[in-house]
Parts: C-alpha cells; sequence; structure tokens
C-alpha cells in the first residue's frame, strides 16, 4: 500500500472578482444620463408681449407712454425723446457719451415709466428703449449703449436701423 500514488489534489483558484471596472463604467453611464436629460429639457425664453387691453396704445398694441427712443449720431452724440416723435411726452434732448449722461436720463426715465405704470395697476410694465443708430455713428457708441441697458437693467429694448423722415430732420438740425 506504500506504493500507491498519492492523488493530486488540485490547487483551488480564488473565486473573486474584481468589479472595480464595472463600477467606474456604471458612475460614467449614471453621468452620461443625467446630463442628457438635463440638455433634453426644453429652454424657455421670456417674451414681452403687448396688452390686448390698452386705451393708450400704439397700432400694435404698446403704450406709448413705455416708449423711450435713443438715436445715435457721429461725435458721441445722443438725442432721446419719450413717445412717439409725431406726438412726443417731452421736448427732444440732445446728450453725448460723457459724465454718464445717458446713463442717469435711463434710470431717470426708467424710474417715471415704471411709477407711472405701477399708478395704472401695471407694475410688472417698464420702459421699452429703441435705440437707433445712424449709418454715421460709430459702433462704439452701440457697444457703449449696450453696456448702459445691462447696467440699467432694462429688459425691453431693441436696436433699429430705421429712421423716420423726422427722426432724419431731427439728427440733421444742430
Amino acid at each position: 500500500m506504500e506504493n500507491l500514488p498519492k492523488k493530486v489534489r488540485s490547487k483551488k483558484l480564488s473565486t473573486r472578482v474584481d468589479l472595480t471596472a464595472m463600477v467606474s463604467v456604471s458612475f460614467l453611464l449614471i453621468i452620461f444620463f443625467m446630463v442628457v436629460g438635463e440638455l433634453a429639457k426644453p429652454k424657455v425664453m421670456d417674451l414681452s408681449l403687448p396688452d390686448n387691453d390698452c386705451d393708450d396704445c400704439l397700432p400694435g398694441c404698446v403704450d406709448a407712454t413705455r416708449i423711450y427712443t435713443i438715436l445715435l449720431d457721429k461725435n458721441d452724440k445722443i438725442i432721446t425723446y419719450s413717445g412717439l416723435l409725431e406726438y412726443p411726452r417731452e421736448k427732444p434732448k440732445k446728450l453725448i457719451f460723457e459724465n454718464n449722461s445717458i446713463r442717469k436720463e435711463i434710470f431717470k426715465k426708467n424710474k417715471q415709466i415704471s411709477e407711472y405704470m405701477t399708478s395704472m395697476g401695471k407694475p410688472k410694465n417698464g420702459v421699452i428703449i429703441i435705440i437707433k443708430p445712424s449709418p454715421k455713428s460709430n459702433f462704439k457708441n452701440l457697444v457703449d449703449i449696450l453696456d448702459e441697458m445691462k447696467i440699467a437693467k432694462i429688459d425691453t429694448y431693441a436696436i433699429v436701423d430705421e429712421y423716420t423722415p423726422e427722426e432724419s430732420k431731427l439728427l440733421a438740425s444742430k
């Protein structure tokens, strides 16, 4: 019996599985789907529409008292007026880009119109500024006036490149 060969036992291998790579992949997938889900949400932009129940309105149903127009001219000159030029709320003002004169005027006009609209029962309706750069004005003035809109926190403004004949005459007068 001593000469019988011994049974060779096989060595047991470890059954442990390393899941580190699987955890990393699962975290990457979770992050990916979170980002895709966030990007898939529709983005909405606020849109200011005119009131339908307006008495003193323009043809497009915008209250003329809310409109403030800024005409940009050459040599840093600015002409401003409230309402329509045919029926101005006040006499057009001539300003220049120095000493923050346009900033003070924008703040003043925004406050006036906001107070007026609040007294009319429409506190959310503020000033609407129309910026009209002339062909003779420079790009720097346009950028400066857009900076003033941001500083004054003006929500509703537009850049328009068309002039009425009355505005052209106003710019031509010295």
